[in-house]
């Protein structure tokens, strides 16, 4: 049977050198920071390989450091393109369960060293039936071209290697097989760094990928004696893809900003259409005179030099002893705090762990804390003051409370010397009930200007609670009161803190005691209207027992007086207006029976008798039209005589 496998006997170098991860920093916000470093000896190429969706993050931050300061020879990667199309540059395909010669038979003119005295160029390669009865079945055979011009026929069963002497045959062999060896598994990408060509080099490559984060959970103890004290765990997950075999590890609190940009995939760009004009006859040309200098072009373009920032390396500090040894180093970064552990670290992909990074005393006492929220039983909290100069990633609190479990809390980040409230339980030994009191809104300012009369209001509401402690023991109690915009506290006592939705109040309440506490509040509020468009009556009890200024109720008055000569005005032209409308009705009546009797014999005595009527109504009619002239003329003087006071008035 014909050698099927027998390529695993060319003899290719190895593809890559090893940088192992040597450095981890997993943040909150989705990304971790990678460090890989390791030797590379002369023209030795390094090989990562990622996923391909974390392409895009290592194309943006990928740094490479050479120890000696030298420029790295350059680095590669894998396209995004399609395997099959990537495989179509090369003038070959390798056929899954194909023969050699078939493989043999594409390279035509490829020179082959088929062992002593067996070497040539490839003529043609493919499988004969073999009709010799000691060797029946089928051969693979080679034709080659030998250098003294002669024609072999080469049995590969019958030789112990081959191999192309040719070197570019020997790296598109290579080339070919790398990439279809990196697409055994389609999520996966490589990138080849290559080292320079003088020496042996050490490498550092530096890359932030998407990583899960970490996650942070603590252990709040408050001893029988003592102060509290306060653990922390930092939880990791190792889904990297690679182990982690004693790397220096950190974690980071804190929420950078990070996003994805497309670098990976390759972008195209349509560019417009252009065409040669038509070859035309030339015409003579009438060339302009010159008016100015020629400025030559004289701008050359610099050549681009990477520069690739090493990273320092952090100063060690001693770890406090613990009975759970943290062995943490803490440190600002800027907006960042990190906690860097002093020992190495060992996760196997797959695997995550918990490592304590906190153990230390803090500030904290123990009280009650309501809201309305919670229902009538205020909740078991304490108050949390971070002594400790670190920052504490937010997270889940477990309490403990005098050796036994007391219940769990959340917390979210809190900075060194900050303070934050959690609560843990309910207090099923204290009630607490409230109740609201208002009173009828009252007016605290009058105000009138360009026309527009002002009432500053003020309505007065209390709450009272009240706490019923059925316990033996005191206790203190922080009421968190909804914090109102429009409402203004007026309590003697003030809060003890303010969030941006309720007021913080500090209440003791004894053993087996009931207490009272009152938050008494305020809101002023305006309203408006138009004096203008306001009746006598409406203005008068609008300003009546307000508190106004002599001068102010002075120039309301004469406002006031003002309207009700219009009013009067008003009343007189509507009534001059029914009359007029009356007497039309009258002349219609007796026209109407003029025209009727008219003509009528022994009729002529009514016939005048409504013809005086009607001259009477006409004479009464134009008096009433003279008065409604003179009433609109004056109510045009008042109007404006009330604008002019309208326009002055201002208190």
């Amino acid at each position: 049977m014909f050698k099927r496998l027998v390529l695993l006997s060319l003899p290719l170098a190895a593809f890559a050198a090893d940088l192992p991860v040597r450095d981890v920093v997993l943040y909150k916000h989705g990304v971790g920071y990678f460090s890989r470093s390791g030797e590379l000896a002369a023209g030795d190429t390094a090989q990562l390989a990622f996923k391909a969706s974390e392409m895009n993050d290592v194309l943006k931050s990928l740094t490479i450091v050479d120890a000696s300061g030298a420029p790295i020879a350059g680095v590669r990667y894998d396209a995004s393109e399609p395997l099959e199309q990537r495989l179509a540059e090369f003038p070959f395909r390798v056929t899954e369960g194909a023969p050699l010669v078939g493989f043999l038979d594409q390279l035509k003119g490829a020179r082959l060293d088929l062992g002593p005295n067996n070497g040539g160029v490839i003529v043609s390669a493919r499988v004969i039936h073999s009709n010799d009865p000691a060797r029946p079945g089928e051969r693979e055979v080679v034709v080659i071209l030998a250098d003294n011009a002669e024609l072999r026929t080469i049995d590969l069963s019958a030789v112990s290697y081959v191999r192309f002497t040719d070197p570019k045959n020997q790296t598109m062999l290579r080339d070919y097989l790398t990439i279809a060896s990196g697409a055994r598994s389609r999520d996966r990408r490589n990138v080849f760094i290559d080292a320079s060509k003088q020496g042996t080099r050490r490498v550092t490559a530096s890359y932030m990928i998407p990583a899960a984060v970490w996650k942070s959970s603590y252990r709040l103890i408050f001893p029988a004696t003592g102060e509290p004290m306060l653990e922390g765990w930092a939880i990791i997950d190792n889904t990297s893809g690679d182990d982690w075999t004693n790397v220096n590890l950190s974690v980071v609190s804190g929420r950078p900003i990070s996003f994805i940009s497309q670098l990976y995939a390759p972008k195209y760009v349509t560019r417009p259409g252009a065409e040669v004009a038509e070859v035309q006859a030339a015409a003579p040309q009438v060339f302009e005179g010159v008016v100015g200098g020629f400025m030559a072009d004289s701008a050359n373009m610099a050549k681009a030099e990477m520069r690739l920032g090493a990273v320092a390396p952090q100063q060690a500090r001693p770890a406090s002893p613990s009975s759970i040894a943290p062995n943490t180093i803490a440190a600002e970064l800027g907006d960042l705090f990190e906690y860097r552990f002093s020992t190495p670290v060992t996760v196997k992909q797959g695997e995550s762990a918990m490592l304590p990074f906190l153990q230390q005393k803090l500030g904290a006492r123990k009280l009650l804390i309501y809201s309305e929220r919670f229902g009538a039983n205020p909740q078991n909290a304490a108050e949390l003051t971070n002594s400790t100069g670190k920052t504490l990633d937010g997270g889940p609190i477990t309490v403990y409370d005098a050796n036994a479990y007391a219940g769990e809390a959340l917390i979210e980040t809190l900075k060194a010397d900050d303070k934050r409230l959690i609560s843990y339980g309910v207090d099923l030994g204290t009630r607490i009930t409230t109740k609201i009191d208002s009173s009828a809104a009252n007016v605290r300012e009058l105000h009138l200007r360009r026309g527009v009369l002002t009432t500053r209001n003020a309505l007065q509401e209390s709450k009272t609670y009240t706490i019923n402690n059925v316990d033996a023991t005191r206790k203190t109690i922080i009421i968190e009161h909804p914090l109102r915009q429009s409402y203004a506290l007026i309590s003697e006592v003030k809060p003890k803190e303010t969030t941006s939705s309720a007021l913080r109040f500090e209440v003791t309440v004894g053993g087996k005691a009931t207490e009272t506490f009152v938050v008494k509040e305020e809101r002023v509020y305006d309203q408006t209207s138009t004096i203008s468009n306001m009746t006598p009556d409406v203005l008068a009890s609008s300003i009546q027992g307000r508190p106004l200024s002599a001068a102010a109720k002075t120039q309301v008055d004469r406002i006031l007086a003002k309207k009700c000569e219009i009013a009067t005005n008003q009343a007189q032209s509507q009534a001059a207006e029914t009359n007029v409308r009356n007497i039309a009705s009258d002349q219609d009546r007796y026209r109407q029976n003029i025209n009727t009797l008219r003509g009528v014999a022994g009729q002529d005595p009514l016939v005048q008798q409504y013809s005086k009527q009607l001259s009477d109504s006409e004479v009464r009619l134009t008096t009433l039209r003279d008065q409604q002239v003179q009433l609109q003329r004056a109510a045009q003087t008042l109007q404006t005589e009330l604008n002019t006071l309208i326009e002055s008035a201002d208190f």
